[in-house]
């Protein structure tokens, strides 16, 4: 039986299930192992993690008088967040989804080259060339008006090794789709992009093989890695050309709204608007991207998991962003009530629980068959999203493809 638990009533001898936050939060390689080592707790104890999961099955349940929420409470909290986000404000897209892809995998291209140069710019102690970086917002921008969906989703297949860069390029999508959510003003929410693209300028600063290790990280070397929202506002001063609200987002977007967040402590109110959209943007792109040392989760389920964090996200940011990318995100993989299993295809504009979905496999029986589109919110389609299902556990190698129209990229060895 799992419980969530405060990281306050945390014991030697429960056995961890899962953190409630994402891996950039704790040092750990795993998040499933018998806590058996006080050195362990007091690092856990020392990470902004702040609740987690125990499975009171394989180790010791939570002392009388702790506070401990079962996986049905949970959940119910989680669909009544979610819940609140059906609605969704955006207009409808202007551009059809398919060809918006064929232009968005180009400018990813570009955009990915142009970021590798501005950032070596930056670890070579070279001043930021700011002209071209809101150049790359504009085209960011002009993509997500015409189809928020599809540049958001491409973004989020990358290599591990190009993760910094296309994480950058991810987010400035993310925080322009955001705030035209939010319905801020346009040139507001170039500058939105703007903080998206250079957020995390800052790990310029961190030696390479640190960045890109594929293993645990050391005490000294997490702690570095943590430095490094510190370290980008110091390459934004001295180029002497971002406005505040850009150098905000670089400098906050690790903090969390309960005050567990870093460098500074912030919490609530204290935290600019700009700042916690950053915060959201940049932990969803992070979960669901692969990385040197850990498989990015479905989408549909980070969504799930970050609606459960109580602490990290303002809600009302957070119910926007929901909004703005889908209960069941483009690449999704659901169960519908039919037994079909379907890849999210594109967002409804009225309803985030009927999109656009390919089925392509019978659950019960376990056989692909012809992939058939189904557009949920139409009244002849006869079926509706059940579950969210992960493409791991059932094998899926090509979901991507099924959605983009495009060959998977493949991890590099």
């Amino acid at each position: 039986m799992l419980k969530r638990i405060a990281v306050a009533d945390l014991r030697i001898g429960m056995y961890i299930q899962e953190f409630c936050g994402s891996w950039m939060d704790h040092p750990f390689w795993k998040s499933k192992f018998l806590l058996d080592s006080p050195q362990d707790l007091r690092r856990i104890q020392a990470s902004s993690i702040s609740e987690l999961w125990i499975d009171v099955s394989k180790g010791l349940d939570v002392e009388a008088g702790a506070v401990a929420r079962s996986e049905a409470e949970a959940q119910k909290e989680v669909e009544a967040t979610l819940m609140a986000a059906v609605q969704p404000r955006s207009p409808a897209p202007s551009a059809p989804m398919d060809l918006e892809l064929e232009r968005a995998a180009k400018l990813c291209a570009r955009s990915k080259q142009a970021v590798i140069s501005m950032f070596s710019d930056a670890r070579m102690g070279k001043a930021l060339d700011f002209e071209q970086a809101e150049s790359l917002v504009a085209e960011i921008s002009d993509s997500v008006m015409r189809h928020p969906n599809a540049l958001i989703s491409l973004a989020r297949l990358k290599h591990a090794d190009e993760y910094t860069y296309m994480h950058s390029v991810a987010v400035c999508a993310l925080m322009i789709a955001l705030a035209r959510q939010l319905g801020l003003g346009e040139g507001v929410v170039r500058e939105a992009g703007l903080a998206g693209l250079l957020h995390d300028v800052g790990k310029m600063a961190i030696d390479h093989d640190v960045l890109n290790k594929p293993g645990k990280l050391s005490d000294a070397e997490f702690s570095a890695v943590r430095r490094h929202p510190e370290a980008g506002g110091e390459i934004l001063r001295a180029g002497r050309q971002v406005s505040a609200l850009v150098l905000d987002v670089c400098l906050h977007h690790h903090e969390k709204v309960d005050g567990s967040g870093y460098p500074h402590g912030l919490q609530g109110e204290q935290i600019s608007l700009f700042a916690r959209m950053g915060a959201v943007c940049d932990v969803y792109d992070a979960i669901t991207s692969n990385r040197p040392y850990k498989a990015g989760w479905d989408p549909a389920e980070s969504i799930r998991k970050m609606a459960e964090w109580k602490g990290h996200f303002d809600e009302a940011v957070f119910q926007a962003f929901v909004k703005a990318v889908g209960i069941y995100p483009v690449g999704a993989l659901v169960r519908l009530e039919s037994g079909r299993l379907a890849v999210v295809l594109e967002q409804n504009a009225k309803s985030l629980l009927v999109p656009k979905v390919k089925a392509f496999f019978l659950a019960k029986s376990r056989v692909q068959i012809p992939p058939v589109v189904i557009d949920l919110s139409k009244p002849t389609a006869q079926d509706r999203i059940v579950g969210r299902e992960s493409a791991a556990a059932w094998g899926f190698e090509h979901l991507d493809e099924l959605w983009s129209g495009m060959p998977q990229q493949r991890p590099r060895r």
